[in-house]
């Protein structure tokens, strides 16, 4: 590369080419090893605004363009990899990294989970 503009183009191109899509595909296991190196891997952003809010966009229903991490406001229905059902409300921030907690529509008393990023088959709008 022969100019500075030359070498960030070709980072844009990795993160845009690699990183984002190996995130949207990542086991939860890879993730929060990523998530402890972030800073390394990614550069001085923050990693629930990259590196989180992409691994869960391979569920579009749980992002929001215009926010980083689990969209909170619409509720959901999950479909698991063991083919159990929840619907409600998804809460990252009470799950931790890599899972959510689904807080139930009809009883907000009933939270399902915490739920591994891992176990979910897909997402949808409920």
């Amino acid at each position: 590369m022969a100019t500075f503009d030359q070498l960030v183009a070709s980072r844009r191109r990795w993160i845009d080419q690699e990183l984002a899509p190996w995130c949207r595909a990542a086991a939860r296991a890879d993730l929060v090893k990523a998530a402890d190196e972030w800073l390394d891997i990614a550069g001085k952003v923050d990693a629930e605004s990259t590196l989180w809010t992409w691994a869960w966009s391979r569920f579009p229903a749980l992002v929001c363009d215009d926010m980083p991490g689990v969209n909170e406001t619409n509720p959901v229905r999950l479909v698991l990899t063991d083919g159990r059902q929840a619907s409600g409300y998804p809460d990252a921030r009470a799950a931790g990294p890599g899972r959510l907690v689904v807080i139930d529509t009809d009883d907000p008393q009933v939270t399902h989970g915490p739920i591994s990023i891992d176990e979910i088959l897909s997402v949808e709008e409920a």
